[in-house]
């Protein structure tokens, strides 16, 4: 596909306001930034920054209750701020692609994945035939790593995991060649290796048609690793600008260093005294039925290989490792709500499972914080309500003592009573965790387990998040099983790992041992897709790659 020849930057975004209708608040002000073909840019600030705004506003999709108040918007020398609708729609796929956030809700769940993939070249290139569209999706398909192209074209999305769905996404958009893509925190529920995947392997399909790419995310290593040159936004404006690496070591504006320091990073080991455990799994076996399909029987899946763990008082062990390794049902499993094929569950050295007396004790002393607070808290209960559920079956306990542990509860997750009449949907995200975190330890139970409590927060909420979960640990002093993805957040609250791949724990030991020192391969593969942080003079931060992994994307030449 021919390109325009510009000469100056490919994009450039000059004083753009948005605001909700003309004299309404201003969502972003006085936005201003270029790209270049061929380089790659990164937007980045906490949720509610206006980053996502400012890109959407290059392909006109902002939603209806926004308009541009100032500034234009220069694509190709074109002011796109200026351009019709149908102009847009000409523009859209065929010369500005997007990939968004959320594979599965970008994909139609009603439609095949070569339908789909063919929709775009049958609109913007009617020069070639049906018999060379779905030669070019195959060739695409097999160019992001799928492995049966010819299959995947009648199969639907919700047939492939997360990063293949990604990954189709991604092929979507390229196909067409697109001179800028915008990428919108493209690897957001992603694993760190398949993170790195996804994203190596979108840098190589956009050299080679030099497209240029801005990429919107909060995750500070992948951007880091990935742009040249970086725009940190917040409250709707630029506070910084510049060079990637520049601003990583030398920042110069006071929120890009808080942003940095907000960053995970492994604090000093604990000492967590070898006593019996307070839970303990042997032996444990999940088998999942498996779906029936037309004349065929249901295949069973085995989704844990018979795991061995300990978790000692006070003690915090993380569960690492990738999409479908069998960390979430590990712990969900230990909380009770699979029901094992095989294997027990004691605690305080007592069998469960086959207990009454020793199941209710335990369900009452374990409790759990899950993955998205908004799905897990009840709409229809106030923040109190939520809150105090848990005190519901405490024998001797009166109405005014458990109002006053409700009162308690919210002040230590620095919330406070203000909040008690409140409703979810009125919460941020990093307050509804906060509640999610507070109706857990409202018993003050012996043992919480934690199923990805920060993976949907941004980066400073994450960090008072997790600085608050550390705080609250050390003083009820209840042991953990953290499950995550996030090995930089694994790095900085473990005392012990276990590693997981295919339902089986790979490895296991002190946070330091495994994270410095480990033994298997797999191990070596998930650390190297995360880089270690070393402190800069200047407030900043320098990235150090592990084990090998390839060193910061240079500049195009």
């Amino acid at each position: 596909m021919t390109t325009t020849t510009t000469h100056g930057p490919l994009v450039s975004v000059e004083g753009l306001t948005l605001a909700v209708g003309h004299g309404g608040r201003e969502i972003v002000r006085n936005v201003s930034f270029d790209i270049a073909p061929g380089e790659m840019v990164g937007i980045v600030g906490e949720s509610g920054s206006g980053k996502t705004q400012a890109a959407r506003a290059l392909m006109g999709l902002t939603p209806p209750p926004l308009v541009r108040t100032a500034g234009r918007i220069l694509f190709e020398g074109e002011d796109l701020a200026l351009a019709k609708p149908a102009r847009l729609r000409e523009l859209r796929g065929a010369r500005v692609g997007m990939v968004f956030q959320e594979p599965m809700t970008s994909l139609n769940p009603s439609m095949t994945i070569g339908k789909q993939l063919g929709e775009a070249l049958a609109l913007h290139r009617r020069d070639l035939g049906a018999a060379a569209r779905e030669a070019r999706i195959l060739d695409m398909l097999a160019r992001v790593g799928i492995r049966d192209p010819k299959g995947a074209l009648a199969a639907w999305p919700h047939e492939f995991s997360g990063g293949m769905r990604q990954r189709m996404m991604l092929a979507s958009v390229m196909l067409l060649e697109p001179a800028l893509l915008i990428a919108d925190e493209p690897t957001t529920a992603l694993d760190a290796v398949v993170q790195r995947d996804v994203l190596e392997l979108m840098v190589g399909l956009t050299r080679e048609h030099r497209t240029a790419v801005l990429m919107i995310s909060h995750d500070l290593p992948m951007v880091a690793r990935f742009t040249q040159r970086m725009v940190v936004m917040r409250h709707g404006e630029v506070k910084e600008t510049g060079r990637t690496d520049e601003m990583l070591e030398r920042p110069k504006h006071d929120y890009t260093r808080e942003l940095l320091q907000a960053m995970p990073r492994r604090m000093p080991a604990r000492q967590v005294p070898d006593e019996a455990p307070v839970v303990e799994v042997r032996n444990l076996v999940v088998d999942y039925a498996g779906h029936r399909r037309l004349f065929a029987k249901a295949v069973p899946k085995r989704a844990l290989h018979g795991i061995d763990l300990v978790v000692r008082p006070r003690e915090v062990v993380a569960v690492v490792g990738g999409s479908g390794s069998g960390k979430t049902t590990l712990g969900r499993t230990i909380a009770g709500l699979i029901k094992p094929s095989e294997g027990d569950i004691l605690f305080r050295g007592r069998p469960i499972l086959r207990s009454d007396a020793g199941w209710e004790d335990y369900r009452l002393q374990c409790q759990m914080v899950f993955q998205d607070p908004y799905a897990s808290l009840d709409p229809r209960m106030t923040i109190g309500q939520l809150v105090g559920e848990g005190l519901r079956l405490v024998k001797g306990m009166s109405s005014p003592d458990k109002a006053r542990r409700v009162a308690e509860v919210l002040d230590e997750v620095g919330l406070g009573t203000a909040y008690a009449p409140r409703y979810a949907h009125e919460l941020s995200g990093g307050q509804r965790q906060r509640v999610a975190i507070a109706r857990a330890i409202v018993r003050r139970p012996a043992f919480v387990i934690a199923d990805e409590p920060v993976s949907a927060l941004d980066v400073t909420v994450r960090a008072q998040v997790l600085e608050l979960f550390a705080e609250l640990q050390k003083r009820h002093g209840f042991s953990c099983l953290f499950i995550s993805h996030d090995l930089g957040v694994v790095e900085q609250v473990a005392d012990r790992v276990i590693v997981m791949q295919d339902g089986r724990i790979v490895e296991q030991g002190p946070r330091d041992a495994v994270f410095d020192a480990p033994q298997q391969d797999y191990t070596r593969k998930l650390l190297s897709a995360i880089p270690a942080l070393e402190p800069t003079p200047a407030g900043g931060v320098r990235l150090r790659w592990r084990f090998g992994a390839e060193t910061p994307v240079p500049a195009f030449a």
